[in-house]
């Protein structure tokens, strides 16, 4: 049996990486789809998940844009931005201290920091900002936020109350925390982390065992980085609990000094955005991103999506660079039909390269389909 003629289309992709935008792929999908139902009522939602490519869907969604030099992770200064939309401002860490500003290596594994994260959140705090809503995957520091609360005032000294510097290999000599300045600059601000990793500030599945060798730290380092976490946490009076390891304990930081809350990057997208009202009505969603496999069911934005087209009666279809998960799976996430573009390509790099072509033509398929 044929499905009905779709009258309504949501398009609520999340970013290809290294290819397209979340915006940028919506906007290709929303053409091939007007391509093949010209009469549809076709609505634009790009989505993300709280990591890379979130700002752009935000921007999107109306906000404005703010650029700050600031410092680097290794101190050297680095041209990142933040936006702010109702009040709130979105700081992604990774446009200060992202693992792309260096060569990981032992050293720059013990040295990177989050001074730069700190110095944009300081700066949309004294635009007025009232929330604050930080990202923290792709960061190349371990200093458990260390350096971010320094840029906001906290004081950090050793036994002898002569200030310790930057970066998690200096957390050695961290004995105590004056935050007197960070909660006055803070005021009545609330701060709320997005991620969907789970693991603790410290320990075995602490953020330096689990992370630090993408970072550059090899074993030495990785047992340095654990013992100087577990000090930076008494020093805080900080009782370790889950996602406080995300961002190289960026997270838990902010848990400690700010009282901020860790919430799922995706649900957090997804009020901003107003994409779930979106879905509404609709008769077919249209989802994807670079890579749908296993990691897309895992609180990414694709499945997030389907879970909530599925619950307004909406057909789903994903389309993506590749698609790695069986069809049985994508049946069980509510995904009824998929199509990877690296199928209809003569190569990998033609399929990057012609993304937005290949998401055109294609997207139309899945729309005539239903």
């Amino acid at each position: 049996m044929t499905a009905p003629i779709p009258q309504r289309v949501v398009v609520a992709p999340d970013k290809f990486k290294g290819s397209l935008t979340a915006v940028e792929a919506a906007e290709a999908i929303g053409a091939g789809v007007r391509d093949a139902l010209p009469d549809a009522d076709v609505a634009l939602c790009p989505v993300a998940d709280g990591g890379e490519g979130t700002l752009d869907v935000l921007l999107a969604a109306g906000g404005s844009r703010v650029d700050r030099r600031v410092s680097g992770p290794l101190s050297d200064p680095v041209d990142a931005w933040y936006v702010m939309l109702d009040g709130t401002a979105y700081v992604e860490s990774a446009r200060a201290c992202g693992i792309e500003h260096v060569t990981p290596s032992p050293d720059v594994a013990l040295a990177a920091h989050t001074h730069g994260v700190g110095e944009l959140i300081a700066d949309a705090l004294r635009r007025g900002a009232r929330q604050i809503v930080l990202t923290v995957g792709g960061t190349a520091s371990t200093d458990g936020g260390s350096g971010m609360l320094q840029a906001l005032g906290a004081r950090l000294t050793d036994s002898t109350g002569n200030p310790v510097g930057l970066g998690g290999g200096a957390l050695a000599d961290v004995v105590s925390v004056d935050l007197t300045e960070t909660r006055a600059l803070l005021g009545d601000a609330r701060v709320r982390v997005a991620t969907d990793v789970t693991n603790p500030l410290h320990g075995p599945d602490g953020a330096a065992a689990v992370f630090g060798p993408q970072k550059g730290a090899g074993p030495a380092e990785v047992s340095t980085l654990r013992a100087h976490l577990e000090r930076w946490a008494e020093a805080l009076g900080f009782t370790d609990r889950t996602s406080a390891g995300a961002g190289g304990g960026i997270s838990g930081g902010a848990m400690a000094a700010l009282g901020a809350s860790a919430e799922s990057g995706f649900d957090l997208v997804v009020e901003l955005t107003g994409v779930a009202d979106a879905i509404v009505g609709a008769d077919l969603v249209i989802t994807g991103e670079g890579s749908l496999d296993a990691q897309s069911l895992a609180g990414k934005a694709p499945a997030g999506i389907a879970a909530i087209a599925r619950r307004h009666g909406a057909r789903v279809a994903a389309i993506a660079g590749r698609v790695a998960l069986p069809s049985e799976e994508l049946t069980a996430a509510g995904i009824t039909a998929a199509v990877a573009l690296a199928d209809h390509a003569p190569s990998v790099e033609v399929a990057v390269r012609d993304a937005a072509a290949l998401l055109r033509r294609h997207s139309a398929d899945l729309a005539r389909s239903g």
